[in-house]
């Protein structure tokens, strides 16, 4: 990275941006990495990080961030361990603690189980805890200066045994307390000196009490005496404090050794539980600023409602920044203070943010390109040291730059040409920036100079764009507005401000009839703009109402497919249990029947059999009744005469029967069943192949789609007056109705006007699954303002 990159790094302000990420971090390491980074210059290594960022931000949506709270170096101690030293108990903790974040980060991804895969589950999966040398850490270790009695069985023994001492050794001086010889003794009361008990005697008596003197008071008034009664215990408690010790540095060589067995494993989980700390601090940074991924393309920068990453979002004027698409070199005009070297440091610093693997503080539909460095000449650059003024100062820089461009670098000029005279400058100026494209870079760049405005509006590829400013409240309003040059404002505010009015009309005689006409123009360009963006508005109010209304159709016609739909299965369902309920009872009747035949009942049986097919000729119309009022029996159509081998249906009876032959006088004889009747050609008619239960379910389904045409179906509607989206709302609705009402075929109405109705109802019949065919009115039906389509 060349240092022009790296002080275009640092005048973008993208070290402050990383302070911020330093601060989510966990761990130390971490905090120094995020502060380190640096934009990559690899398109696919730019994915991969926005990716990974991405990845743990729909994490933290789900199950929040693995712990990492602990985790510190530990390369020094396991290469010591290595090499056969002992740890101390600070460096085994730190240890335990990395094997636990990895355990604890393993568990926090296999929580998530059959969730969609991430590009960041391999860094999980690569984890590799070892609870066994963890919890041996932990429950040997229970502090930095405390060895669990639990860490070997000789030092559990060995301190029971210091224990039991040490009670012998205070139950002896007690007895001393409490004889007559305590009025010896300064305060009565066991101390320790040399890791010995002892007593505090006064220095006229320490020949009184026989032992040895271990110390005396700063004062000479007191002598520490260990009573010749607790030497040998106390010696004896001394070895025991000596074999604890030794056992302690076995118990810590043992656990350094188990350490240095795993140190690849665990040098490995310290550098992924960094890595992943890193990410998911990138995470935490995108939620807080409220970012979100930009996608990577070939060329060009949209930045969809961009805001600068470090002022306050309350605050911030998001603006759309485009480069490198429709144009290459954007040039930015308006008063100071405007918001012009916001707008330039916005764009360079987003572009590096997404290059370190950021998310930026714009809308998800934005894009930006790779580049291989951003080069910025911004602020005052002014040295008293090098002797320099601020035009030569920004002259060296842009020397620099221009000598580094090529077609993958970003260029960004703030006030380009200033601090010299303004007729070179902008001449100067405007040569630079045809310099830097014919190297095939971007440029963005800032002026004041109105020459640089007629450039970018008659050369190709360079646009003009503007900070605008209200002069009502003589104050900018930071938008960005792309496409209109900036205008001056000098004569405005001065009047606002109380500059008398003869003053402004001397300066203004003193400008250029040409640079009148062109600030006249431009004033004549605000004024459009602001009516088009209130038109704009109008517009964006007229289509949201749009959408309500289409809203509440969409509503209405699911409610009616709602009810449609019950209607069908309640119809069906009463439709079932008419079917159910006369096969029941006719399956009844033919019990009865069969017991007849069995045992060959008498002739005045047959009445029984008659009363029993009212019963179930009475069944099937209460059946009927429950689905409203019972339709009128329609008399018998008229059909042809009957004749042998007919299959015939008992008006009265609702009862069929095969017809056997016929007789002189024009009855019939028929078999029904079991059963030889005679019948007259009145009290028949010829049956078509329709049985009982069919005719039922057939008139069920009748009375089903007469209720769903009752939902209302007409032939036409018309479309006559509204917008395009209302118009085919309200055809989708109305298609629906004439499908239920089996309408074949419809008019729809919908004027001549300017077409845009016409075409887009044509453009739905097209794809509508209702329609079978459609074509214009015929004359007499309206002509091209209507079309007439076939249903399917």
């Amino acid at each position: 990275m060349s240092d022009l990159f790296e002080k275009s790094i640092h005048t973008l302000e993208l070290p402050r941006v990383l302070e911020l990420l330093a601060a989510q971090a966990v761990t130390a390491e971490g905090k120094e990495r995020c502060a380190a980074l640096r934009p990559l210059t690899d398109a696919d290594d730019v994915r991969r990080r926005l990716a990974e960022t991405s990845a743990a931000v729909d994490l933290m949506t789900l199950s929040g961030t693995p712990s990492f709270s602990g985790v510190k170096p530990v390369d020094a101690s396991l290469q010591r361990a290595n090499m056969g030293g002992a740890l101390n108990t600070r460096e085994l903790l730190d240890i335990a603690a990395v094997l636990r974040a990895s355990r604890s980060a393993k568990e926090y991804a296999d929580g998530r189980s059959g969730s969609a895969g991430t590009c960041i589950d391999h860094l999980f999966a690569s984890l590799t805890p070892n609870r066994y040398l963890e919890e041996k850490i932990t429950g040997s270790i229970v502090g930095e200066d405390e060895i669990a009695d639990s860490a070997s069985p000789e030092l559990a023994d060995i301190r029971r045994h210091i224990r039991s001492t040490a009670s012998k050794v205070r139950d002896i001086l007690n007895k001393l307390i409490s004889s007559n010889q305590a009025k010896y003794l300064q305060d009565a009361i066991i101390t320790m000196r040399n890791d010995r008990y002892v007593v505090p005697v006064k220095s006229e008596h320490k020949n009184e009490i026989p032992g040895l003197v271990h110390d005396v008071s700063s004062s000479g008034g007191t002598f520490f005496i260990e009573p010749m009664g607790v030497v040998k215990a106390n010696n004896e408690l001394r070895e025991l404090q000596a074999r604890e010790e030794k056992e302690i540095e076995r118990i810590l060589a043992e656990l350094s050794a188990e350490c240095a067995s795993f140190r690849e494993d665990i040098a490995q989980n310290y550098d992924l539980l960094i890595l992943l700390d890193v990410i998911f601090a990138r995470a935490k940074l995108s939620c807080r600023m409220h970012a979100s991924e930009p996608r990577i393309a070939e060329r060009g920068i949209y930045l969809h409602r961009a805001r600068h990453p470090l002022l306050d979002p309350a605050r911030a004027v998001p603006n759309d920044l485009m480069l490198g698409e429709s144009f290459d070199t954007l040039v930015i005009t308006g008063p100071n203070t405007g918001g012009k070297t916001v707008t330039l440091k916005t764009i360079g610093l987003l572009v590096l943010m997404a290059q370190c693997g950021l998310h930026i503080p714009v809308d998800a539909d934005s894009h930006i390109m790779v580049f291989s460095r951003v080069l910025a000449d911004v602020g005052d650059e002014q040295s008293i040291a090098q002797s320099l003024s601020t035009f030569s100062s920004h002259m060296v820089n842009i020397v620099g730059i221009l000598q580094e461009a090529d077609d993958e670098t970003l260029i960004l000029f703030d006030e380009l040409g200033a601090g010299t005279d303004p007729i070179e400058g902008a001449a100067l100026a405007a040569a630079i920036i045809e310099s830097a494209r014919e190297l095939g870079a971007l440029v963005a760049a800032t002026t004041h100079y109105a020459e640089l405005k007629v450039y970018a509006m008659t050369t190709p590829g360079v646009e003009n764009a503007s900070c605008e400013f209200n002069v009502d409240t003589l104050g900018p309003t930071y938008r960005l507005l792309i496409g209109i040059p900036g205008k001056s404002n000098a004569f405005a505010i001065s009047e606002r401000l109380g500059l008398p009015k003869y003053i402004i009309q001397k300066a203004a005689a003193r400008i250029d009839a040409e640079n009148v006409r062109f600030e006249d123009v431009l004033t004549q360009l605000d004024e459009q703009r602001q009516e088009m963006e209130r038109e704009k508005e109008a517009a964006r109010k007229l289509r949201r109402e749009m959408e309500d209304s289409a809203k509440v159709a969409r509503e209405y016609r699911e409610k009616l497919e709602k009810e449609r739909a019950k209607a069908v299965e309640k119809a069906q369902a009463e439709a079932r249990a008419i079917l159910d309920d006369a096969r029941n009872t006719a399956d009844q009747v033919f019990r009865e029947l069969n017991d007849m035949r069995r045992r060959q009942r008498k002739e005045e049986d047959w009445q029984t059999v008659n009363d029993a097919r009212a019963a179930l000729k009475g069944r099937i119309n209460q059946a009927e009744d429950k689905l409203g009022e019972r339709p009128q029996e329609p008399a018998p159509p008229p059909t042809r005469p009957a004749k042998a081998g007919d299959t015939v249906e008992l008006v009265k009876m609702g009862t069929r029967a095969t017809v056997l032959a016929v007789n002189r006088d024009g009855s019939l004889q028929l078999q029904a069943g079991i059963l030889k009747i005679t019948a007259k050609q009145s009290e028949v008619r010829v049956a078509e192949g329709e049985s009982e239960t069919q005719k039922t379910a057939r008139r069920v389904v009748r009375q089903a789609e007469h209720k769903l045409r009752s939902l209302g179906a007409a032939p036409e509607v018309d479309l006559r007056g509204m917008m395009t989206d209302e118009a085919i709302g309200a055809l989708e609705l109305f298609l629906d109705n004439a499908m239920m009402g089996k309408l074949h075929e419809v008019t729809i109405i919908h004027g001549k006007g300017t077409g845009a109705v016409r075409k887009a109802v044509r453009d739905y019949l097209k794809r509508s699954r209702y329609v079978k065919s459609f074509r214009p009115g015929r004359y007499g039906e309206g002509e091209d303002g209507v079309t007439v389509a076939e249903l399917k």
